[in-house]
């Protein structure tokens, strides 16, 4: 599983995505379809058409690495995107329960604690 501070930024492509394109591709598509650079240290996810893979692209410091996942029962299901948009952006605790299976429509998140003041 991916370890990653709570304030990296997460983008999911919207729509399916071939998941044989490999870094260049990739990164074009990070450019020419989310207007982004992928230099930025953002995650960018990306999921095959029948929602069984997921890659994810992210710049670490000295060259681009790719994660990528399969499952074999089941399908990922995809946070709701805002009509015409390319991305969804997304909080990392929420991509780790959806890499994890979990559906995130149903769950709830529980308020924040705050100091009072």
């Amino acid at each position: 599983m991916l370890m990653l501070p709570a304030s990296v930024r997460i983008y999911v492509a919207s729509g399916p995505v071939d998941l044989r394109k490999g870094f260049d591709g990739l990164s074009g598509l990070v450019r020419n379809r989310f207007g982004c650079d992928p230099l930025d240290g953002a995650l960018y996810v990306f999921f095959s058409r029948s929602r069984r893979s997921v890659k994810i692209l992210w710049w670490d410091r000295d060259g681009f690495a790719i994660w990528h996942k399969r499952i074999e029962r089941s399908r990922y299901r995809l946070p709701e995107a805002v009509p015409g948009s390319d991305k969804v952006r997304m909080e990392w605790p929420d991509l780790a329960l959806l890499l994890e299976g979990i559906e995130l429509r149903g769950a709830r998140r529980r308020p924040r604690w705050q100091r009072a003041g």
